[in-house]
């Protein structure tokens, strides 16, 4: 059972010892970045990053920022070409996310890159975060350690306040540096997604916003994270040519989770949206998932995966 407050542990072995071992238990702890506070767990275990969102009450499946200790962690998870080794080279670690290419046999679970090719990846220059990747031997997803819709923690008592019975614990190390979160950019479109520490001036040649007509976000276009397939929501059954994905008492050829758990339901879904769209079936169905909670962010990324396509 989570506390209803969180505990509150000064960085130092004890603490990092305590969160790794939460971290390999599947739970979510919060750690100072030199940006914001992160919720951080174990990137490559779905049900582990289920419980961020479940934690922070996040209203959609945002691709989530993975954190790494190294550039072998990280060459073990995406691609690097001439310029993000450039970039990384030179504002690694720091505030700079690159959105790389997924690397072949990656293992981040596919709920963190919200199932698209590219996983966003950081390599954070603070002790606290730093030595959390490296005691639980796991690249980490962490985004704010805040409820969805608060203000950015920058303090370990603001994400106390935040996800009061929500986390396990939190390790203090004083407020961060930076404040903000951190630059997002896209290497391969030589583009800025979001401003942040590392500013315009120190990235020359480098435009602003996504890219027109690509995805390099959530949430931008009504049809997303979709399969090939035509998807048919709030399915009570299959019809002729369907793969049924189900969910509680309504059974199918798959399921999010037969015993009707929304945090299972969230890890399982892009994998059985990839299942489904690899059948030999015509169509996809999906059965009902209930809007609350979790179920809100499940059923928010089926209306963009069945969103009608020309």
């Amino acid at each position: 059972m989570t506390p209803a407050n969180p505990r509150i542990l000064p960085y130092g072995e004890a603490a990092l010892g305590e969160a790794a071992a939460l971290i390999r238990a599947g739970q979510c702890v919060a750690v100072p970045t030199e940006t914001v506070y992160g919720l951080a767990a174990d990137a490559t275990d779905s049900q582990a990053v289920a419980g961020i969102y479940a934690a922070k009450g996040r209203p959609s499946f945002n691709p989530l920022i993975v954190h790494v200790a190294d550039m072998a962690m990280a060459e073990a998870i995406a691609r690097f070409d001439a310029e993000a080794r450039a970039l990384a080279a030179r504002f690694w670690p720091g505030p700079l996310t690159m959105v790389l290419p997924l690397a072949e046999g990656s293992p981040i679970a596919s709920l963190v890159t919200a199932g698209l090719p590219t996983v966003a990846l950081r390599m954070p220059d603070h002790r606290a975060m730093q030595g959390l990747i490296r005691a639980s031997a796991r690249p980490l997803a962490a985004p704010s350690a805040n409820a969805s819709g608060g203000i950015s923690p920058t303090r370990a008592a603001h994400v106390a306040a935040s996800l009061a019975g929500r986390i396990p614990m939190v390790i203090d190390d004083g407020a961060t540096t930076a404040g903000i979160e951190s630059t997002i950019v896209d290497p391969a479109a030589r583009r800025i997604l979001r401003p942040g520490p590392v500013t315009a001036e120190q990235l020359p040649g480098y435009g602003g916003g996504a890219t027109p007509g690509a995805i390099t976000a959530p949430g931008q276009l009504a049809s997303h994270y979709a399969p090939s397939k035509p998807v048919r929501l709030e399915a009570a059954a299959a019809q002729a040519g369907e793969w049924l994905i189900g969910f509680g008492a309504i059974g199918g050829d798959d399921t999010l989770s037969a015993a009707g758990d929304l945090r299972e339901a969230a890890a399982r879904l892009f994998d059985a949206l990839h299942r489904a769209d690899a059948s030999d079936r015509e169509a996809i169905a999906v059965a009902p998932v209930p809007a609350h909670g979790l179920g809100l962010a499940i059923r928010d990324r089926l209306a963009r995966a069945a969103f009608p396509r020309a």
